[in-house]
């Protein structure tokens, strides 16, 4: 920061997480000596007739308050949540908040680390907009409404793709015309980059080594998927692309799909861009294939013997054991792979499917330790296994407050 820029007050350890998506607010209050959590609470169906704020103080004893009302924008979503905190002796208005962080979805290749954001850095948020249009304008209405209540604070901006940007260029590039790529920004970028940073340091953690020595796998699986390769704890490959449409089957997102698709919806079936943008992105995937995206209901459909859920599992589970056989080749050697996210870290007939058949690559799942539901990490592989395999759970709010702190710190 520079000397124009604001500090933290002194003594500071608390940072609070914002999570400002187009109609939602999450938000999670830390005590960085600890990594505690004091509060956790999320705002819904912001402009809607009736929005719900749902606030859970977890220090003091009091218990999970949750109330529906009429929230028009995010300003008034803010205000209501800084009322939630400062019920519990958590305000805003804290000596002891330090800064607040935020998840900003789209970062281009100019961010590659969490950053305190200033009116130039805003600017840029702002012009990333096109690639990311569904995600970045709603961060930059939660980051200049959390100004606008706390102007004197440090606020930091932690992208989802800077982890990605150490891929070499060589996975980065798409084969298209160079020109063409450069004028309009077009390339790999990568999502779910907190979860994957996450989950790639405290997979090499339950090995006993250290994050420079591992290379791993890491498949967040929820409603929006995607893998990456991490090679010494640096991302060299990642599924989703210039956007979060590529890679995995999602909930409902189609994943991969020959771009020629698009052509063809649009000459032979008269659809619109934008319908088609709909279809690959709200109406495909899990959701487009069986009618379900919840993977609980579809294991109980195929238990059942329902056949269009039995396709979906497997299209699924063929697309992820694609991931992981290719990077498996691009890392050469692959110490672990590790679950994480809703899917990843809940559904073990997904990891038993996912592995099934990968023997000669090292790869096993040990039965009971698999179907073991547990809230730590923990290792699923027998002892005979090559790589190891791990259930991992994420905590992109924890990492996000742990960057926004390591970069403020505290100026006592």
């Amino acid at each position: 920061m520079t000397s124009t820029e604001s500090i933290p007050p002194v003594n500071a350890t608390r940072v609070l997480v914002l999570n400002s998506g187009s109609s939602s607010v999450k938000y999670q209050l830390l005590d960085m000596r600890d990594s505690s959590r004091l509060a956790v609470g999320l705002v819904e169906r912001i402009g809607e007739e009736t929005s719900r704020l749902k606030h859970t103080p977890l220090t003091g004893g009091g218990g999970e308050r949750e109330r529906e009302e009429p929230i028009a924008d995010h300003e008034a979503a803010l205000k209501a949540v800084a009322a939630e905190l400062s019920a519990d002796g958590l305000g805003l208005d804290s000596p002891e908040l330090a800064a607040i962080g935020h998840r900003v979805v789209h970062g281009g290749l100019k961010f590659t680390a969490p950053t305190v954001i200033t009116d130039d850095v805003l600017a840029e948020i702002e012009r990333l907009v096109p690639v990311a249009p569904l995600h970045n304008p709603a961060n930059i209405t939660g980051i200049r409404t959390a100004q606008a209540l706390r102007p004197d604070l440090p606020q930091v901006a932690v992208f989802d793709t800077a982890f990605h940007t150490t891929m070499p260029e060589s996975a980065a590039r798409y084969a298209i015309d160079v020109a063409t790529a450069d004028a309009h920004r077009v390339r790999r970028y990568g999502f779910h980059g907190t979860s994957h940073a996450y989950v790639s340091r405290e997979t090499a953690k339950l090995l006993g080594k250290a994050p420079a020595d591992v290379n791993v796998i890491v498949l967040h699986l929820g409603n929006g998927a995607s893998a990456s390769a991490v090679r010494g704890g640096r991302c060299v490959e990642t599924s989703m692309g210039l956007t979060p449409l590529e890679g995995l089957v999602m909930g409902t997102r189609s994943g991969d799909v020959d771009p020629a698709v698009v052509f063809h919806l649009a000459r032979v079936g008269g659809m619109s861009i934008d319908e088609i943008d709909t279809l690959l992105n709200k109406k495909s995937g899990l959701v487009g294939l069986c009618g379900d995206n919840d993977m609980r209901e579809i294991r109980r459909r195929v238990d059942d013997g329902d056949e269009a859920a039995s396709l979906a599992f497997d299209i699924y589970i063929h697309r992820l054991k694609k991931y992981i056989g290719a990077y498996y080749a691009v890392l050469g050697r692959v110490d672990a792979i590790a679950f994480t996210a809703g899917v990843g870290e809940n559904a073990a007939p997904v990891r038993e499917a996912a592995v099934a058949g990968l023997e000669e690559l090292g790869l096993a799942v040990d039965g009971e330790l698999n179907a073991v539901r547990s809230d730590g990490a923990r290792l699923i592989s027998p002892e005979y296994a090559r790589v190891a395999v791990a259930v991992v759970p994420t905590d992109e709010e924890l990492e996000i407050a742990q960057q926004t702190y390591a970069l403020v710190g505290n100026p006592s």
